[in-house]
């Protein structure tokens, strides 16, 4: 009844997309795919298809999720009116959110909450 989907976009899901785009699409995804799924350049290109899916307002009822992600990602993707590079902008644009939040941050930076002395 259900397709297979997942909460957020699969990894093992990149190589079948390889050929919804063109050239400069399908460079990015041989790359990608050559990569551990922790690497990342593997997670920020899973980072731009949850964007570009919508995956965060996907619902398990829904019929995009009944398809599976494969068939709405692909679908996303021939959808797009931007071009390879627009897209490979918005990949360059994941890279970086996500090594901004992998870079090491201090202690403090990392607690927002902090505990006075009289409370512990």
């Amino acid at each position: 009844m259900y397709a297979y989907n997942e909460l957020l976009f699969p990894p093992d899901t990149i190589p079948l997309l390889r050929q919804t785009r063109g050239e400069e699409w399908r460079a990015l995804v041989d790359r990608v795919t050559s990569l551990a799924d922790d690497d990342p350049e593997s997670m920020a290109f899973s980072l731009l298809m949850v964007r570009l899916n919508c995956c965060m307002a996907c619902e398990t009822d829904s019929y995009r999720a009944m398809r599976g992600c494969t068939s709405c990602a692909r679908q996303t993707l021939h959808r797009f009116k931007g071009s390879d590079a627009d897209l490979l902008e918005r990949y360059e644009e994941a890279l970086m959110d996500l090594r901004e939040y992998l870079e090491p941050r201090p202690e403090s930076a990392r607690s927002p909450v902090k505990v006075s002395a009289r409370a512990a």
